[in-house]
């Protein structure tokens, strides 16, 4: 029998989405820090709405090419379990943010073609978790939650030294075919499960998590 699959439900904005995502059956919640997104939190929502999750559950904080002040600040009032970075942070600033803050940190890294494989390997080697995504298009204005896939065959059978997270376009629709043809053992969504930009739906996300969890 295979391993359980994890699901991971990013960009949490309401304080209902908390209670709705665990009910789905998510191991992790992504609490969205990048000003330019609709998922975006102020520092005390993201502190009451994390403050609200269970032991067991790994909370999240999603950072853009954040400096060490603002991490600093979102971590002195928001109860977080792992650090995701989204920007353009190097292997190094990624081993500087995990030895400063003590926390696991997942690295995403954009897929579009085979040329974009090496730095899986690369960031595989310094950081606790990758997060395999679509690269975004150029003009986007998100580094994720584009609500756009990759190519799954570039990545089906491929094992990385740490532990792994596909996203990238997933959706209640897709996903069950998308663990299917990587492999995938855990998986994220954020505008896959909802009705609006920034606005989860929690059917859709117990519908995802109910097509994920039955593979």
């Amino acid at each position: 029998m295979s391993a359980p699959v994890n699901v991971k439900i990013c960009g949490l904005t309401d304080s209902a989405d908390v209670p709705a995502a665990i009910l789905a059956g998510a191991r992790y919640l992504g609490f969205v820090f990048f000003e330019k997104s609709p998922r975006n939190l102020a520092l005390p929502d993201a502190a009451f709405m994390a403050g609200t999750v269970p032991e067991g559950i790994c909370k999240v904080a999603l950072a853009v090419d954040a400096t060490d002040d603002f991490l600093d600040r979102m971590l002195a009032e928001v109860p977080i379990d792992m650090l995701q970075l989204h920007g353009r942070e190097t292997p190094a600033r990624v081993s500087e943010i995990r030895a400063r803050h003590g926390l696991p940190v997942m690295k995403a890294v954009g897929v579009a073609g085979a040329e974009d494989l090496a730095a899986l390997d690369d960031y595989a080697q310094v950081a606790d978790q990758i997060l395999v995504d679509a690269k975004p298009p150029k003009d986007a204005a998100l580094p994720g939650g584009n609500g756009l896939a990759f190519d799954w065959r570039l990545i089906a059978g491929r094992r990385w030294p740490v532990p792994w997270m596909l996203a990238g376009g997933l959706t209640p629709d897709n996903v069950a075919e998308a663990i299917a043809m990587t492999g995938a053992r855990q998986v994220d969504v954020s505008s896959g499960v909802e009705s609006a930009p920034g606005v989860k739906d929690a059917d859709r996300m117990a519908a995802f998590c109910a097509a994920a969890l039955s593979r």
